[in-house]
This record gives C-alpha cells, structure tokens and sequence, in this order.
C-alpha cells in the first residue's frame, strides 16, 4: 500500500511560480512517508529521469505526468511515454489513449473556474480512468460532491490530490494505492479501482491564507513582468 500524491507543481512550472524545487517537493514527500509522487506542471512534462535515483534514495517513486490544458480544460495526464505536451482536443486525447499506454485524471472537475471540465467530463466520460478529489474544500462548502456523483453515475475510481502549488499543502490529503512502487503499476491499480482517498475539510483561515499567498503570487509575477518591460 502506497502513499501516493498525483497533482503536485514545481519551479519547473512554465505558468504559475511556484517557490519550491522539485528536489524540494521529493525531500518534504519522503519526511511525509510518500511513496509515490506525480510531478504535473502546467503544459510541460517534466523529465524525471534524472531525479529518479535521488527520490529512490529516499524511498519515492516519480511518475511523470502533466496538467494540460485540453479546448480550454485542465487535464492530467500521468505516465505517457510521449505524445502528452502536445494534446490540444479531446479527439486528441483519445488517439493518444489508442497509441500509448498512461492514466487520465479529471482534476478539479466541478470547481467554479473556467478551467476545469465541468459539463466535458460527461461528454467525453469514456476517455476518464479517474476523477480527482480536490483538498481544497470545508465542511460546508464541497466543490468535490459533484466529482463523487460522477464517478459513482459511471463508475469511475476516485483520487484525492492536494494540486500542491505550496509545499505547506502536502500531506493533508493523499490517495493510497494497493501497488508495487512502480509508475505503471501504480497507474494500473488506480485505473482498477484499488485506491483509496483519506482527506479533511480545510478550516476557512487555511484556506484564505493559501489562496492569499497564490494571489501575492501572482501579483509579484505580474509586478516583475511590468518592470521588466518599462521604459528606461
């Protein structure tokens, strides 16, 4: 049984700053007892390759992955060879689903953003292998309600991920997976339905404080782009 995360963002990412490394990211998942660890950055599959040896040493297994964004809706895509950056359509999609062998999660699905898939992931339910649980959510307030009608209306395993954009959020909600440490065996397993999610509300000052810090994020990003291209 794994402890796994499966939508986690680092420096590396090409649209939101993210204060973290990748090697930083590994070193807080291991002091969490992770075994498993998806790096999906925004539009660009990161190469693992050379971080693997440094999260084996320290007992996490990577899984390369992708959060694209597919007719304007934010996809994961975990563990394809090749063939992920570049899916702009859902006909895409499954093409790349006929050719390569990988997992496709809906993130966030029913969340109130433009991004996330909303009314698609009904219309295109069959190119699915799992739906996401998204951390951030309270006791009375639950955008993640819907994902769990859909996945039980047609039958898909559920995944809990924390979309962890600071290192703060990791360790709060995780899936565990009934698997070997491997990438394909965990993508497997999770498309079998042997998972599990365990996952709290957020009290309402922890999430003001985390939407707070992406929100200074972002205005430093859009600060450091407006002086970069003002006039001497």
């Amino acid at each position: 049984m794994l402890k796994v995360e499966l939508h986690a963002h680092t420096a590396d990412d090409p649209v939101d700053r993210i204060p973290h490394t990748a090697g930083e990211l590994i070193d807080r998942a291991a002091e969490l007892g992770y075994g498993a660890l998806a790096i999906t950055l925004h539009e660009r599959q990161l190469d693992v390759t050379p971080l693997v040896p440094y999260a084996a040493e320290r007992g996490v297994t990577l899984i390369p992955g992708v959060e694209r964004t597919i007719e304007g809706r934010h996809v994961l895509l975990l563990n394809f060879r090749r063939g992920a950056e570049g899916v702009r359509t859902f006909e895409e999609l499954a093409r790349l689903r006929q050719r390569e062998t990988g997992l496709v999660i809906a993130p966030h699905p029913f969340f109130p953003l433009t991004s996330c898939l909303r009314g698609c992931i009904n219309r295109y339910a069959s190119l699915f292998d799992a739906a996401e649980i998204n951390a951030m959510f309270t006791a009375t307030v639950n955008f993640n309600r819907p994902t769990e009608r859909w996945a039980a209306r047609f039958g898909k395993p559920l995944v809990v991920k924390g979309d962890i954009h600071r290192l703060r959020r990791l360790g709060s909600t995780y899936s565990v997976v009934d698997a070997e440490a491997d990438p394909e065996a965990i993508c497997a397993a999770i498309a079998a339905g042997r998972v599990r999610v365990e996952s709290r509300p957020m009290p309402w000052a922890e999430i003001a404080s985390v939407l707070g810090g992406l929100v200074l994020g972002d205005v430093a990003r859009w600060w450091k782009g407006r002086t970069r291209l003002a006039p001497l």
